[in-house]
Parts: structure tokens; sequence; C-alpha cells
């Protein structure tokens, strides 16, 4: 007599093979590629929500920005306004009322997974409005603004350059004869 809990080694293998085969895992998502296809499902019911609703076919630069625009409210980066007396200052010491905007980087990082998925969807590179320049100008003006606010200069890194000293350590060394 088998026990309720199922301690009969012939017990739970009734599955007959073809079953069993069924049952493939699923392959995961990278990281981003499901922030990529979070991304782009957030923007497609952004343009089904506005009034009129918009195609994708039909959607530019414009409505772009408004959604860039859209998504400040749920922003975590405090940007001071230029009459906070802690505008340019990287470590207020203080709360202030300045409001909370999505970060430039978080922007930037969002228009390049939204500008991959578009092309992924059937979309064409020179019809893409997440690649026109107005999108560039937007995010040049948040950094810009936001560095300002912060009292952060933003400097664009620059590559370092090899010295010859460096070229010439790098070159392989000729190997030395045994004798």
């Amino acid at each position: 007599m088998a026990s309720a809990g199922g301690s009969d080694p012939g017990e739970g293998s009734s599955r007959s093979a073809g079953e069993q085969q069924l049952v493939q895992p699923v392959a995961q998502l990278s990281r981003y590629e499901s922030q990529k296809r979070r991304d782009w499902n957030t923007f497609g019911q952004y343009l089904k929500n506005q009034r009129p609703p918009v195609l994708l076919s039909q959607c530019n630069c414009g409505h772009v920005l408004d959604f860039l625009r859209y998504l400040d409210q749920f922003g975590k980066t405090k940007v001071h306004l230029y009459g906070c007396p802690f505008y340019g200052h990287p470590d207020p010491p203080a709360p202030c009322t300045c409001p909370l905007r999505q970060a430039w980087g978080s922007l930037d990082s969002l228009i390049g997974r939204l500008r991959a998925a578009y092309e992924e969807n059937g979309g064409l590179q020179e019809t893409n409005p997440f690649g026109g320049a107005a999108i560039r100008v937007y995010l040049r003006e948040v950094r810009d603004c936001q560095a300002k606010a912060r009292g952060i200069p933003y400097k664009k890194k620059k590559k370092k350059r090899k010295t010859q000293s460096q070229v010439d350590d790098n070159e392989p060394k000729p190997m030395s004869q045994a004798s």
C-alpha cells in the first residue's frame, strides 16, 4: 500500500516520454533585453493613451520629447531651480522644494534602448524618431542643466593617448636564444 506522501518509486513517473519533452525551460532574457522590452511596451502604451491615439507609424520626435517630459514626474533626481539657495551645490545641507526629475543618464540609456527596439520591431533606421537631432539636443540640454544645478561641471572623458614609451612597452620582445 502506497503512502499519501508519494514515497512509492513508481509514483509520479506516469508521464510518457512525449509529455516530458514538452516541458522545456524558457530562455531568460538578459537584463538589457528585459529593460528594452519593458521600455518599448511603456512607450507603446503612452502612444495609445494619447488623445487621439498615435500609431507607431505616425510617431515623430515630438512624441518622443513629450514622452521624456512625461517621465519626469516619476524621476528621483533632485534638480535645483535657478532661484533655489542650493542651486549649484553638489551636496545641499537641507531639503528644498525643487522638483524631482529623470536623471540624464537614465534618459540617455532609455533612448538607446528605444532606438534599438524601434528597429528590431520593423522600423527603418532612417525614420527612427529616437535618433533625431531634436532628441540629441534635448538630452544635451538636460545633461547641462542638471550638471549646473548640482554644481558639477560635465566634462566629456577624453581617451588617453599612449606615449611613445607606452607603445614601446607593449611591443612584443624578441625571445633570447638559448645556447
